[in-house]
């Protein structure tokens, strides 16, 4: 299989864009800003989803579905969140189209204008919490914890596969509460959950902050969040989680009778995260040779790829393969065996090489004659032959899968950990940011004016406050003025 992969190190965001296409994650659709999701990086999805709604329920979430279609006013009814999304937003205005009456096709109905138009939605806080207003009398309804699994829509003009489209597939978590304090709880607590999920299934690292008053979601209060780095040095913010306060309890009038007998807003929060992890998940583990995919969300784990020459070959080694194959499902491992006839067996190594399959078992008539295996991991590009009588295969590829995820995470680590940079005058920030990249860890004197003026000279945002930072008396690095502790900086996706 002819590849051809663009190296990193002469231009990661073609390397990355081929690869998503070549390794069949997704494609460009027909309507502009949009992507069509291959079966193969749906499945990737599916198992992130499947992840992530047992954590979900784990911590007493449950699962509804809200309407596509947001009434414009409710989007007027919180003012800032109206303010962070207005010029997002596709708008439906008409309910029906009509055949052009020169029989060029058809055309919006103009007789068919809606009363009130419909937003497609960016988000679902508004639509949401209208219809929370209906479910919430009294304490004895709270907490009310909803998770919700759709697309979504905002009206990108530059896009990219998986990293920023104008329709994307996400959950958004929105709960409602009895007092600020079991809000905020929930909001750490889901955030804590997205880094576990990042940190144990895929093998990212990342690190968990509050976002500044600039940065924090539009609506909110409080932005708490993971941050990753990829491989270029630029991070990406890999999932959200929002205290909304009473903001939009106000908004539309979601009170509650209190267990003392009076009357309350409710307490929001609302967390999410995207395809985006598809994008992340790519660029922080894969190499010049294709996808290099964690076993904990890889498809298929292991393949098994037979070498033969005539069907009677084919026939003996199917026979031991098969075997091999139901111990191992047995065992809760994912394996493919691919006895197709179209392909030659070194096209196949090529084509899960690209892919990512972790582990690859390669089998030929030698192979059945000793009793043995020839076993690749595709993190390392290794490859050894294996005793089948010497030890459990069970054991063997189990073993195997628990030190490839232990691998690519200690790899993205490390990574992680050498680009990261304190500096301590503007100069070294510069020089940092413009020759090594990462995080950069500097001061900052906590106003906006100074943070936006950071990111209009050197195009770095502030990624987070982390959670665990020092606080330690210093001076901002752009205007010298004290500050309270070290926030992070970077360029980012």
């Amino acid at each position: 299989m002819s590849k051809g992969l663009p190296k990193r190190s002469e231009d990661y965001s073609l390397w990355y864009n081929e690869l998503v296409k070549r390794a069949d994650l997704a494609e460009n659709s027909a309507v502009r800003g949009c992507m069509v999701i291959k079966p193969y990086g749906y499945s990737i999805w599916e198992k992130m989803q499947a992840e992530l709604d047992r954590m979900f329920k784990e911590t007493g979430h449950t699962n509804a579905y809200f309407p596509l279609f947001i009434p414009k006013s409710y989007l007027s009814k919180e003012a800032s969140h109206v303010e962070g999304f207005a010029k997002e937003c596709a708008v439906v205005t008409h309910y029906r189209l009509k055949n052009a009456e020169d029989g060029s096709g058809v055309i919006v109905d103009p007789e068919a204008k809606l009363e009130e138009e419909l937003i497609v939605r960016p988000t679902s806080e508004t639509v949401i919490w209208s219809t929370y207003k209906n479910w919430i009398q009294s304490y004895r309804d709270l907490p009310l914890l909803v998770n919700q699994w759709a697309n979504v829509v905002r009206w990108e003009m530059r896009t990219r596969l998986f990293l920023r489209t104008a329709e994307f597939l996400w959950q958004e978590g929105h709960t409602a509460h009895a007092t600020a304090k079991e809000a905020m709880d929930e909001t750490v607590q889901m955030m804590n959950v997205y880094a576990q999920f990042a940190e144990e299934f895929m093998a990212l690292p990342v690190v968990k902050g509050r976002k500044t008053e600039n940065e924090r979601f539009a609506g909110a209060d409080e932005t708490f969040c993971i941050e990753a780095m990829m491989q270029d040095g630029k991070a990406l913010q890999a999932g959200t989680s929002h205290f909304l306060g009473q903001n939009f309890a106000k908004a539309f009038d979601v009170k509650f009778a209190t267990k003392e007998g009076g009357l309350d807003y409710v307490w929001g929060t609302s967390w999410g995260v995207s395809t985006r992890l598809m994008g992340a998940l790519i660029m922080a583990h894969s190499d010049d040779n294709g996808l290099v995919l964690p076993p904990k969300l890889a498809p298929h784990q292991v393949v098994i790829v037979p070498i033969y020459r005539g069907e009677a070959e084919l026939e003996a080694i199917s026979v031991k393969a098969k075997e091999i194959m139901s111990q191992l499902r047995k065992a809760g491992i994912s394996v493919k065996y691919d006895d197709r006839d179209t392909q030659k067996p070194g096209w196949k190594f090529a084509e899960y090489e690209l892919k990512g399959v972790p582990v690859r078992i390669a089998m030929g008539p030698r192979d059945l004659e000793n009793g043995t295996i020839e076993i690749a991991r595709r993190d390392t590009l290794t490859k050894e032959s294996f005793v089948l009588a010497e030890m459990s295969l069970v054991e063997k590829i189990g073993g195997l899968l628990e030190d490839i995820q232990a691998n690519i995470y200690k790899k993205a680590n490390d990574f992680r950990i050498e680009k990261t940079t304190e500096v301590n005058s503007w100069e070294e920030f510069i020089e940092v940011l413009e020759n090594k990249g990462g995080f950069v860890s500097a001061h900052w004197d906590g106003t906006t004016e100074t943070e936006e003026k950071i990111k209009e000279l050197s195009k770095a945002t502030i990624r987070c406050i982390p959670l665990d930072r020092k606080e330690e008396v210093g001076a901002c690095v752009l205007t010298g003025k004290p500050s309270n502790g070290r926030v992070l900086f970077a360029k980012a996706y």
